[in-house]
């Protein structure tokens, strides 16, 4: 998240450059909005690691879950859909296309693997 707010900082001096033209107050909020969203990022960290303590697979699980449907969302799209078509073409069997996953696996994905670092770093300071 660090690197999210520092990629706004320039986006929010420009709207805050729109809305306020003194530069001392401009300044002094865009530090107030960065805390604010730094301390947020903070919160969120702080609910994460309740979760991972969590016993009940309802609240600790659901990232793992989200991973293996992903998972099997990724075999399906790059393994099982391109040799089921050619071993079924191997076989002079004619089948239409199988039904295939829009782009948005791989966002989901590189979401995933993210938050996957984080869950391990949780599960590590653990022990």
């Amino acid at each position: 998240m660090p690197a999210l707010i520092a990629a706004l900082v320039p986006i929010l001096d420009r709207v805050l450059g729109a809305v306020l033209p003194d530069p001392a107050t401009r300044e002094r909020a865009l530090r107030e909005t960065l805390a604010q969203l730094a301390a947020a990022d903070l919160k969120q960290m702080e609910v994460n690691a309740e979760e991972a303590k969590n016993a009940s697979l309802f609240v600790a699980g659901w990232r793992p879950a989200i991973g293996w449907c992903c998972a099997a969302a990724l075999a399906y799209q790059y393994l099982l859909v391109p040799l089921g078509t050619w071993i079924a073409a191997w076989n002079g069997i004619s089948v239409p296309p199988p039904p295939s996953l829009d782009s948005g696996l791989w966002e989901l994905m590189a979401g995933m693997l993210g938050l996957g670092a984080l869950r391990t770093v949780e599960k590590i300071k653990r022990g």
